[in-house]
């Protein structure tokens, strides 16, 4: 898949993901796997850009191109601004927020609230791409704000007319939040009538369901967010999928332990360590589930205050963790050979 004159590796995405998507985890998914991924939105207010958090978001030191960077507002002047003080902080693709539907982004008439205005979306996105002439825009939305009003195909025309580059949709409403189930017919229709790339989003949790997107929708791309907490390797598993139409084998504890610890050090090296502990405890709670004893762990987690205690019951943990997975091994080895010798003795 090609977005301006970036020609990405695969059609696999990270969605932007509102305190997840930092640079140490889209660092982590390109190396596993992903082809892009698109940072968690930065505001387009100028009055932000000195605060850390909007340093942070703004920092792209070392990361693997292409770096896309969402923007989110409401005032097309603002929002050019925000185009052009990213792309001079190093973004080689903008991203428009119009999908998020938060009430504090809603609430401001951005987000995917802005689908419901759509003289307003048109302005935007003409200002947008004429701020960063030689920078991809790309447009991020849902399908529309309501079930009554899907108007996804509108804002389609409006996007291509104005100079959009790559089109995402989350296959729900505004008004559907994350609950229910994403549909795809929307996606579809949008893709038969596009002239740009469609990138289909939307409860893609597996390499099955990311098959079946791809073939439902025609989409020349998927995206994925929340599936990806905690599996970073989900991409590779995708997209060895997609080649081949077999399954990797699924992570050992102790490469889930490795990636974990990994990730952990470098969110204490971009935030420091008073922060990066308090990043690290979602991630360290999404890497664990469904591991033996992991609730009690979890639980426990949230209780420590130093990146060294930290540190140690993640160490602590997987130990357990992986000696109890080598007595389990060493027992199936047994009953296996017990097998072997009792079919020898059959055969006899």
């Amino acid at each position: 898949m090609q977005i301006g004159s970036f020609l990405l590796k695969n059609n696999l995405i990270v969605a932007p993901m509102a305190g997840v998507t930092d640079r140490p985890f889209r660092q982590l998914c390109k190396q596993l796997g992903a082809g892009m991924a698109v940072s968690e939105m930065v505001t387009s207010n100028s009055l932000l850009y000195g605060s850390a958090k909007t340093r942070r978001r703004a920092d792209h030191e070392g990361e693997v191109d292409p770096v896309s960077v969402q923007i989110a507002g409401a005032d097309p002047a603002m929002l050019a601004e925000a185009a052009r003080y990213n792309v001079a902080n190093g973004a080689q693709i903008i991203d428009i927020n119009m999908g998020c539907p938060a009430k504090k982004i809603c609430n401001v008439m951005a987000g995917s609230a802005l689908l419901k205005d759509e003289r307003l979306v048109g302005r935007i996105l003409e200002a947008v791409v004429q701020a960063v002439p030689n920078t991809p825009v790309t447009l991020k939305i849902r399908t529309g704000w309501d079930k009554e009003h899907r108007n996804a195909l509108t804002i389609l025309n409006i996007a291509q007319e104005s100079g959009v580059q790559a089109l995402a949709m989350h296959g729900r409403t505004r008004a559907c939040g994350y609950t229910g189930e994403a549909e795809y017919d929307t996606i579809a229709a949008v893709k038969a009538e596009a002239k740009i790339p469609i990138i289909a989003n939307g409860d893609i949790v597996s390499p099955e369901k990311a098959a079946f997107v791809l073939a439902y929708t025609g989409a020349d791309a998927i995206m994925i967010g929340r599936a990806a907490q905690g599996r970073p390797w989900l991409f590779r598993e995708i997209q060895h999928y997609l080649q081949t139409g077999e399954h990797l084998p699924s992570p050992e504890v102790g490469e889930i332990y490795r990636v974990l610890r990994g990730h952990i050090l470098d969110l204490y090296d971009f935030y420091g360590d008073l922060t990066g502990m308090r990043v690290a405890r979602k991630h360290i709670s999404w890497y664990t589930r469904g591991l033996r004893d992991s609730a009690q762990f979890r639980h426990a987690m949230n209780q420590l205050q130093t990146v060294d205690e930290q540190l140690q019951a993640v160490d602590r943990f997987f130990a357990q963790c992986m000696d109890l997975a080598h007595r389990f091994d060493d027992a199936a080895l047994k009953i296996d050979e017990g097998r072997e010798a009792l079919q020898g003795e059959s055969d006899e």
